[in-house]
């Protein structure tokens, strides 16, 4: 009986409550760069800036006529205070470059414990690689961390 009390008490304390909270979220990019000799530029990306992206969408339906093109112009989005880290390219003259690699994994470990003192919690991560396929010599490695508090 004990046994099935515990059970049932560990199932309600697993068991995510709705709260009504509300968070806020941001984003801190890298990108990694995968051109050899060391020619590309890396850099760790962020901002508090906030956009409003509704302002900046339109509406589609395919009716003729009713569709509305956003006017925006770029200069309305772009965001001009922002922090920019610099971090090392994977290649240099030799080949792939493992400690700029460590350099560049303590850098953004440091953001991510800042911006977890700061009371942001890491939610997501997603990473994707730019090229165009065999034999290319330029690419990116872009990496997006999401993170959100609580309002």
């Amino acid at each position: 009986m004990r046994k099935l009390f515990f059970i049932a008490l560990l199932a309600l304390i697993s068991v995510p409550v709705a709260n009504g909270q509300s968070y806020e979220y941001n984003v801190v990019t890298t990108i990694e760069s995968i051109v050899p000799n060391g020619l590309g530029r890396s850099r760790m990306i962020s901002t508090d800036e906030q956009r409003d992206y509704q302002e900046f969408s339109s509406m589609r339906s395919g009716e003729k006529g009713e569709d509305k093109r956003n006017k925006s112009k770029r200069s309305e989005i772009r965001v001009k205070n922002f922090e920019e880290t610099k971090l090392l390219n994977f290649f240099n003259l030799g080949g792939i470059r493992f400690q700029n690699i460590a350099a560049n994994d303590a850098l953004i470990s440091s953001k991510i414990n800042t911006m977890a003192a700061n009371g942001w919690e890491l939610q997501h991560v997603a990473s994707g690689v730019e090229s165009a396929g065999k034999g290319d010599n330029q690419g990116i490695f872009i990496t997006r961390f999401i993170f959100r508090r609580a309002k």
